[in-house]
């Protein structure tokens, strides 16, 4: 049984012919709403991690459904076949719980809003929202347990339901989900500014039908659709062989000593469509970071790769969708079965990225990426201050970007594009800790004609006792490089404390007390390089020496550039430098995963200071 729309006029759509302004018109007023989107619900928001870092995701879709405008791809089908209830005019949506909606979100932190937009009785389109909330109750502050072995761990699980009512607000709702969270002011500003940036999208939809019929506008739109999907047959066709093709890539470990996680893809096409098919994907984890991954969600994922890389100009959304068959075993990472825990399911989704870009780039290596879109650091920071109040800090943090075809990848940037850090200054006005470095990382990015992004270090004194949760990944396998790249630097945690001890932390830990005065020093992954170092100016190089985004030593072992004692390029030196280096490089090397899983078990202890993962029991059987 899927979801009843009522509508008290059910007459159907007229199709008319929109001619190309009017078309550019309403697509450009749909862009701008998805900005408008943005802007209201970072302007009334109270949480960090959704007002200053934007982890939210606006959607505008037309009456089926399907997505015209948005982020990150369209939901609200998953939703439509999952809800049993019926939809009127008046109501509004919120939801959390990723089985409830075919993994359309993909944890309990994610609070979605879905608003049916009705024009004269007609259902006409929709606006939905989402955003990542600091906390949503559970067994640890900020929701996200490592160690947790169920859903039922991780906080409050909110099934479909109408927090509005044919126009009535649901109040009792509202109080019953607060009254299960750490921040519930936070929380409900939070979810009043998800509710406010819809209602923003309702308007401009229907100021849309009111100034150009809604026989146009809604033609419009199904042209949208048609133009991406014909855009998209075009680069699916030009692009992707019918030969398989296959890709694998790793989650470190599951923080609880075991991994690595294999994700594995096989892509190819039959006539029109690309298959993508994840079977040889490891089983779902017993921990936290498995994945739900709805099939919408990485067909978009796929989409926006392809926009980026060969035709940056075309719109994203889903009349594509039919081109792409994805393939996901059940019970697997990427599929896991009820109650399966999911609040760490960031290691796995940005590990998509990767595997998505080492399919996609194989049959044309010049347009590949290296890798790099690794993870989404957490940091979590939480306690009670001296004034008795309690303080709960979420925080993105931002690795090293792939070195990619068109250039080297920036230093210390998000997983998402749209996402910013939290300003320092923030940080130390509303946190007891003090930002003490915020730097690069110099050589941490895969050595390239192209180099990849630097990680960045973050000092963190803590002014005031507490307990901090740390969630990363890449510190046990390599960022790869492609193209005769090298590999990025991995990932690392230690705290220095107050007494004078050092400790090292895992990727992925709950429950550390930190004492007045310990400093943690969080060390983020450098994206893989793309090409030849060799190839890459010598002149540059020594520039990036100068601004410390290189060593001199990293210069002239990775690079082969030799510099004088003044940091300029000594090009004799370097010419026989680079010569004599040239001989090691391998010819026609597309990936450069760094050593094998066995060589980093044999070595991690000693180059991580922490043990290695063990296999899975399912896998020792």
């Amino acid at each position: 049984m899927a979801a009843t729309i009522i509508q008290n006029n059910s007459a159907p759509f007229r199709t008319v012919e929109v001619d190309p302004i009017t078309i550019d018109i309403i697509e450009n007023a749909l862009r701008n709403t998805r900005e408008e989107m943005d802007a209201t619900l970072f302007r009334t928001a109270m949480s960090p991690g959704i007002r200053e870092q934007g982890d939210a995701f606006p959607l505008v879709a037309d009456h089926n459904g399907k997505m015209i405008v948005g982020q990150f791809g369209s939901f609200i089908d998953g939703f439509l076949r999952a809800y049993k209830g019926d939809i009127e005019e008046g109501d509004i949506i919120w939801l959390s719980d990723p089985y409830s909606c075919e993994g359309a979100i993909s944890h309990n932190n994610d609070w979605l809003i879905l608003l049916p937009i009705f024009l004269e009785g007609r259902l006409i389109g929709w606006a939905a929202m989402f955003g990542h909330q600091t906390d949503v109750g559970g067994k640890v502050p900020g929701s996200l347990p490592t160690d947790a072995s169920a859903i039922f761990q991780e906080g409050i699980r909110i099934p479909p339901v109408k927090i509005y009512k044919k126009g009535k607000f649901q109040k009792d709702i509202v109080d019953i989900v607060l009254h299960q969270v750490r921040m519930p002011e936070w929380c409900r500003s939070d979810l009043n500014a998800l509710i406010a940036s819809c209602r923003v999208a309702q308007r401009r939809v229907l100021e849309l039908c009111a100034r150009f019929g809604v026989d146009v506008y809604v033609s419009a739109t199904q042209e949208l659709l048609a133009r991406n999907h014909r855009a998209m047959k075009h680069l699916i066709a030009t692009t992707v062989g019918e030969e398989k093709v296959t890709f694998q890539d790793y989650v470190c470990d599951d923080g609880r000593g075991f991994g690595p996680y294999k994700i594995k893809c096989t892509m190819w096409r039959e006539g029109e469509r690309v298959i993508l098919d994840f079977d040889g994907t490891d089983p779902q984890s017993e921990s936290s970071i498995n994945f739900y991954l709805n099939e919408n969600m990485l067909k978009m994922f796929f989409g926006i790769y392809m926009i980026m890389v060969f035709d940056p100009q075309i719109l994203f959304n889903d009349g594509f969708y039919d081109l792409v068959d994805v393939r996901i075993p059940e019970g697997s990472l990427l599929k896991p079965i009820f109650p399966a825990a999911l609040s760490c399911r960031t290691h796995a989704l940005g590990r998509i990225f990767d595997v998505l870009g080492g399919l996609l780039g194989q049959r044309t290596p010049q347009f590949l990426n290296a890798a790099g879109f690794s993870s989404s650091p957490h940091l979590m920071f939480s306690g009670f201050g001296k004034d008795g109040q309690w303080f709960q800090l979420f925080q993105i943090g931002f690795g090293g970007i792939p070195g990619r075809p068109f250039g080297d990848g920036p230093d210390g940037h998000s997983l998402w594009p749209g996402f910013t850090n939290v300003p320092n200054e923030f940080l130390e006005r509303y946190f007891p800790l003090r930002i003490e470095r915020y730097e690069t990382v110099p050589d941490s990015g895969g050595a390239g004609l192209h180099r990849g992004g630097n990680g960045i270090l973050m000092a963190y004194r803590f002014l005031e006792e507490g307990t901090i949760a740390i969630h990363d990944d890449r510190w046990f396998t390599y960022p790869w490089g492609v193209n005769g790249g090298k590999p990025g630097m991995r990932s690392r945690k230690y705290i220095e404390r107050a007494n004078g001890r050092s400790e090292i932390l895992g990727a992925k830990v709950d429950d550390v007390r930190v004492q007045e005065g310990d400093v943690l020093y969080y060390i983020t992954w450098g994206g893989g390089g793309w090409g030849n170092p060799l190839d890459r100016d010598p002149q540059l190089v020594a520039l990036e020496v100068r601004r410390g985004l290189v060593t001199r030593l990293g210069a002239r072992n990775n690079y082969g550039v030799v510099l004088r004692d003044d940091m300029s390029v000594d090009a004799e030196a370097t010419a026989a430098q680079r010569a004599e280096m040239a001989t090691a490089i391998a010819a026609n090397e597309i990936f450069n995963f760094g050593p094998t899983i066995d060589e980093l078990r044999r070595r991690c202890l000693a180059e991580t200071g922490l043990p290695a993962p063990e296999q899975p029991v399912w896998k020792r059987r």
